[in-house]
């Protein structure tokens, strides 16, 4: 309506202009339709600024509304041929062949053969050396499958800061270990592979001699010092931490760990940590020698009681209970293993045993060791971190073996019933083989000496040891 009395006005100091005979009157409408002119150029700027400004809110609107609307992934429903028949040409199809493979992958970046070789290098330790073939094949393999470049299938992006972005698996963009690691991400592989264990553990030897649970938390001392010898080389709470938890040769505690603290790391620290496990018969018999004299390696230990079939129904029902109390954060690994111990010796779910040591303790391991292949990319992997990680990882596995054998030593000290210091090394959680290697070596000094039973009992201690080690550090590190 302003804008209607306006222009009447133009048009009325426009007559006037033209009919006003005197210079005066001529003035006066000259100065009224400039005026008028002006508040009209006035009135349609503010009226167009107001139009913009509704156009961006209506826009912005509509964003929102799109951006709240679920992720739908793309279709080729209902498409026909016709937009590549148009554009098809011989030259072109073999350029975009040669565009999509993984020859200019290596091209671009030459890291991702360094990767493939050091695949192929695990891949001949695990095949024709044996080192923890069952668990380092299928790392190293997946190892393999993610460094192929142009294959996509994993994403680490997917996994940034530590949170699974479900956005792109809604889109359909996610390849198939990218589906495979949510069972590392989530923690669901190493608590099954922890009910494997737990049936396949005989408890027997820790009951009849609970003196052995100090040996194995003894060798959990590793994971201690090396938490801080890692914060010392610059790792920041988290880092250190799934750093340590290598002492205690525990693969799944090691995954399990480090998929919570230092989801970025978790490749080089499962390797470090596998290849110690099957360095064992390596790297401790020279601790074991340094740290004993000839007189104590050969000293005999007397047979161990017999356990009672009730005994062993009870210690893993009491064990979860007083471990979870205490420590909840390390019920999940606890419990599970604990359960698959149940399993076994209750005498009722023989089945479930069975499968539980076999079929599902085979499958997982196969998704287990493969998704953290994955996560051995270039980029997380060809860095000074993993030299570092290697190189503590060493020293944390020495610590936890030459704590248990002090420990031993100690204990020697002020009690009547000696204890041969080898089994101490046994503390550490590489069932059976660290029981095995105080067997071998107190063999080479008494041959009449039977060690296995004895160690066992640390052994196994020490799989408990490292999870609540694992569970402290969760407790006091927040995620």
């Amino acid at each position: 309506m302003k804008s209607v009395k306006l222009y009447f006005s133009l048009l009325v100091s426009a007559l006037m202009l033209s009919m006003s005979a005197q210079a005066q009157d001529v003035e006066a409408a000259a100065e009224q339709l400039a005026e008028a002119a002006t508040e009209l150029a006035v009135e349609s700027v503010e009226a167009a600024t107001a139009a913009v400004e509704v156009a961006a809110e209506q826009l912005a609107a509509e964003t929102a509304e799109v951006e709240s609307q679920p992720a739908v992934a793309k279709s080729t429903q209902g498409r026909d041929n016709t937009d590549i028949d148009a554009e098809f040409s011989v030259g072109k199809a073999v350029g975009d062949f040669v565009e999509q493979s993984g020859f200019k992958g290596f091209a671009k970046d030459w890291r991702f053969a360094v990767m493939i070789l050091i695949s192929f290098v695990l891949l001949y330790l695990a095949i024709v050396k044996k080192f923890e073939p069952l668990l380092l094949m299928p790392i190293a393999f997946g190892m393999l499958l993610t460094n192929l470049p142009g294959a996509d299938m994993f994403h680490s992006e997917f996994f940034a800061g530590g949170h699974v972005h479900w956005d792109n698996f809604a889109l359909g963009s996610a390849g198939l270990l990218d589906y495979l690691y949510l069972g590392v991400k989530l923690g669901i592989y190493p608590c099954l592979i922890f009910i494997g264990v737990g049936a396949m553990t005989d408890f027997g030897p820790l009951i009849a001699n609970p003196k052995s649970l100090l040996l194995g938390a003894a060798a959990q001392i590793g994971i201690f010092a090396t938490f801080l010898g890692a914060l010392v080389l610059g790792f920041n709470y988290w880092e250190a931490g799934s750093i340590g938890i290598i002492g205690g040769a525990d693969g799944p505690t090691a995954i399990y760990l480090t998929s919570k603290l230092a989801p970025h790391l978790l490749g080089p620290i499962a390797v470090a940590a596998y290849s110690y496990m099957a360095l064992v018969p390596v790297i401790q018999p020279p601790i074991m020698k340094l740290l004993t004299t000839d007189k104590e390696r050969k000293i005999e230990m007397k047979q161990l009681r017999t356990v009672s079939q009730r005994e062993k129904i009870i210690f893993p029902i009491v064990i979860t209970v007083i471990i979870a109390i205490l420590l909840p954060s390390a019920a999940p690994l606890i419990g599970c293993l604990m359960l698959g111990n149940l399993m076994k010796e209750c005498g009722v779910t023989e089945r479930l045993s069975k499968t539980v040591q076999n079929e599902l303790m085979n499958i997982v391991t196969i998704f287990l060791g493969i998704s953290v292949g994955a996560t051995t990319t270039a980029d997380a992997f060809l860095n000074w971190q993993t030299l570092g990680i290697l190189l503590l990882g060493v020293i944390a596995f020495s610590f936890g073996s030459a704590s248990g054998v002090i420990l031993a030593k100690i204990m020697n000290l002020f009690s009547k019933e000696k204890i041969n210091p080898l089994i101490g090394s046994a503390g550490v959680s590489a069932v059976p083989m660290a029981a095995r290697v105080s067997q071998t070596v107190g063999q080479q000094y008494n041959p009449g000496n039977f060690l296995l039973m004895h160690a066992m009992g640390p052994n196994v201690a020490g799989v408990i040891g490292s999870a609540v080690a694992a569970g402290i550090l969760l407790a006091f590190l927040p995620i």
